[in-house]
Protein backbone atom coordinates (compact mmCIF):
# COMPACT_ATOMS: atom_id res chain seq x y z
CA UNK A 1 0.00 0.00 0.00
CA UNK A 2 1.70 3.45 -0.83
CA UNK A 3 1.15 6.60 0.88
CA UNK A 4 -1.67 8.24 -1.58
CA UNK A 5 -3.85 4.50 -0.89
CA UNK A 6 -3.74 5.41 2.35
CA UNK A 7 -4.64 8.87 2.15
CA UNK A 8 -7.70 7.76 0.41
CA UNK A 9 -8.04 5.30 3.13
CA UNK A 10 -8.39 7.66 5.67
CA UNK A 11 -10.43 9.66 3.64
CA UNK A 12 -12.86 7.34 2.58
CA UNK A 13 -13.25 6.06 6.60
CA UNK A 14 -11.76 8.52 8.85
CA UNK A 15 -15.85 9.82 9.27
CA UNK A 16 -17.70 6.37 9.65
CA UNK A 17 -15.10 5.37 11.96
CA UNK A 18 -15.14 8.10 14.11
CA UNK A 19 -19.14 7.99 14.46
CA UNK A 20 -18.44 4.63 15.47
CA UNK A 21 -16.06 5.14 18.08
CA UNK A 22 -17.90 8.34 19.14
CA UNK A 23 -20.78 6.58 19.72
CA UNK A 24 -19.34 3.63 21.27
CA UNK A 25 -17.25 5.55 24.02
CA UNK A 26 -19.46 8.56 24.46
CA UNK A 27 -16.53 10.71 24.55
CA UNK A 28 -15.30 12.86 21.77
CA UNK A 29 -11.77 13.23 22.52
CA UNK A 30 -11.48 9.53 23.23
CA UNK A 31 -12.86 8.58 20.10
CA UNK A 32 -10.57 10.99 18.60
CA UNK A 33 -7.48 9.16 20.24
CA UNK A 34 -8.88 5.75 19.63
CA UNK A 35 -8.91 6.76 15.47
CA UNK A 36 -5.96 8.19 15.53
CA UNK A 37 -4.35 4.23 17.36
CA UNK A 38 -7.12 2.99 14.60
CA UNK A 39 -5.26 4.34 12.06
CA UNK A 40 -1.90 4.16 13.33
CA UNK A 41 -1.88 -0.07 13.55
CA UNK A 42 -3.40 -0.10 9.78
CA UNK A 43 -0.54 1.88 9.18
CA UNK A 44 1.86 -0.25 10.49
CA UNK A 45 -0.07 -3.72 9.27
CA UNK A 46 -1.11 -2.45 5.66
CA UNK A 47 1.54 -5.07 4.01
CA UNK A 48 -0.86 -7.79 5.25
CA UNK A 49 -3.94 -6.71 4.16
CA UNK A 50 -5.23 -8.35 1.33
CA UNK A 51 -8.03 -7.72 -0.21
CA UNK A 52 -9.45 -11.38 -1.35
CA UNK A 53 -10.13 -12.31 2.44
CA UNK A 54 -12.53 -9.33 2.78
CA UNK A 55 -13.21 -5.54 2.41
CA UNK A 56 -11.24 -2.50 3.69
CA UNK A 57 -13.77 -1.17 5.91
CA UNK A 58 -14.63 -4.60 7.32
CA UNK A 59 -10.38 -4.91 8.13
CA UNK A 60 -10.13 -1.30 9.13
CA UNK A 61 -12.97 -1.59 11.76
CA UNK A 62 -11.86 -4.86 13.08
CA UNK A 63 -8.61 -3.28 13.55
CA UNK A 64 -10.72 -0.18 15.39
CA UNK A 65 -13.12 -3.03 17.71
CA UNK A 66 -9.39 -4.39 18.65
CA UNK A 67 -8.24 -0.67 19.69
CA UNK A 68 -11.33 -0.06 21.41
CA UNK A 69 -11.19 -3.83 23.20
CA UNK A 70 -7.80 -2.74 24.54
CA UNK A 71 -8.73 0.42 25.96
CA UNK A 72 -11.18 -1.09 27.58
CA UNK A 73 -8.88 -3.35 29.22
CA UNK A 74 -7.02 -0.48 30.11
CA UNK A 75 -9.22 1.57 31.43
CA UNK A 76 -10.56 -1.19 33.71
CA UNK A 77 -7.12 -1.93 34.89
CA UNK A 78 -6.75 1.78 35.70
CA UNK A 79 -10.06 2.09 37.70
CA UNK A 80 -9.11 -1.17 39.91
CA UNK A 81 -6.11 0.52 40.39
CA UNK A 82 -8.00 4.17 41.39
CA UNK A 83 -10.20 2.37 43.39
CA UNK A 84 -7.24 0.92 45.56
CA UNK A 85 -5.78 4.33 46.33
CA UNK A 86 -8.89 6.68 46.94
CA UNK A 87 -11.53 9.11 45.16
CA UNK A 88 -10.36 10.73 41.95
CA UNK A 89 -10.13 14.44 42.66
CA UNK A 90 -9.04 15.30 39.97
CA UNK A 91 -12.72 15.05 37.58
CA UNK A 92 -13.79 18.18 36.77
CA UNK A 93 -16.95 18.27 34.63
CA UNK A 94 -17.60 21.21 32.12
CA UNK A 95 -20.23 19.66 29.94
CA UNK A 96 -23.57 20.66 30.64
CA UNK A 97 -25.71 19.17 33.18
CA UNK A 98 -28.65 17.75 31.04
CA UNK A 99 -25.97 16.30 28.28
CA UNK A 100 -24.42 14.55 30.96
CA UNK A 101 -26.94 13.12 32.37
CA UNK A 102 -28.76 11.94 28.80
CA UNK A 103 -25.28 10.36 28.12
CA UNK A 104 -24.95 8.85 31.88
CA UNK A 105 -28.60 7.04 31.41
CA UNK A 106 -27.75 6.33 27.77
CA UNK A 107 -24.38 4.23 28.97
CA UNK A 108 -26.17 2.92 32.17
CA UNK A 109 -28.54 1.25 29.41
CA UNK A 110 -25.62 0.45 27.51
CA UNK A 111 -24.27 -1.48 30.76
CA UNK A 112 -27.42 -3.88 30.95
CA UNK A 113 -26.71 -5.01 27.32
CA UNK A 114 -24.20 -8.31 26.67
CA UNK A 115 -20.70 -7.48 25.46
CA UNK A 116 -21.65 -8.59 22.05
CA UNK A 117 -24.74 -6.46 22.26
CA UNK A 118 -23.02 -3.39 22.97
CA UNK A 119 -20.40 -4.17 20.05
CA UNK A 120 -23.25 -5.26 17.72
CA UNK A 121 -25.11 -1.62 18.34
CA UNK A 122 -22.07 0.35 17.74
CA UNK A 123 -21.28 -1.29 14.60
CA UNK A 124 -24.61 -0.86 13.57
CA UNK A 125 -25.45 2.32 14.36
CA UNK A 126 -22.15 4.19 16.07
CA UNK A 127 -20.15 2.93 12.61
CA UNK A 128 -23.10 3.32 10.70
CA UNK A 129 -22.56 -0.63 9.12
CA UNK A 130 -25.06 -2.38 7.40
CA UNK A 131 -26.24 -5.84 9.57
CA UNK A 132 -24.53 -7.99 6.98
CA UNK A 133 -21.47 -6.07 7.47
CA UNK A 134 -21.81 -6.50 11.26
CA UNK A 135 -21.90 -10.18 10.61
CA UNK A 136 -18.77 -10.38 8.44
CA UNK A 137 -16.88 -8.35 10.83
CA UNK A 138 -17.97 -10.66 13.93
CA UNK A 139 -17.42 -13.77 11.88
CA UNK A 140 -21.64 -14.59 12.59
CA UNK A 141 -24.20 -16.20 10.52
CA UNK A 142 -26.63 -13.16 9.69
CA UNK A 143 -29.38 -13.77 11.34
CA UNK A 144 -28.02 -14.27 14.55
CA UNK A 145 -26.52 -10.86 14.34
CA UNK A 146 -29.73 -9.34 13.28
CA UNK A 147 -31.41 -11.32 15.96
CA UNK A 148 -29.03 -9.52 18.60
CA UNK A 149 -29.62 -6.39 17.36
CA UNK A 150 -33.24 -6.39 17.65
CA UNK A 151 -32.80 -7.40 21.16
CA UNK A 152 -30.21 -5.48 21.94
CA UNK A 153 -32.46 -2.18 20.77
CA UNK A 154 -35.50 -4.18 22.73
CA UNK A 155 -33.71 -4.26 26.12
CA UNK A 156 -31.90 -0.68 25.50
CA UNK A 157 -35.62 0.85 24.86
CA UNK A 158 -37.04 -0.82 27.53
CA UNK A 159 -34.86 0.83 29.89
CA UNK A 160 -34.69 3.72 28.73
CA UNK A 161 -38.52 3.81 29.09
CA UNK A 162 -37.91 2.87 32.54
CA UNK A 163 -35.52 5.32 33.34
CA UNK A 164 -38.34 7.85 32.04
CA UNK A 165 -41.12 6.36 34.31
CA UNK A 166 -40.50 8.93 37.87
CA UNK A 167 -41.92 5.85 39.75
CA UNK A 168 -39.18 3.46 38.58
Amino acid sequence: MRDPDFERMYAEHADGLFAFLAYRTGNRALAEDLLADTFERVLRSRRRFDPRRGKEKSWIYAIALNCLRDHQRRAGAETRALERTGPDAGAAADADLLQVERRDTVGRAMELLAPEERDAVALRFGGDLTVPEVAKLLGEPLQRVEGRVYRALRKLRDALDESDDPAG
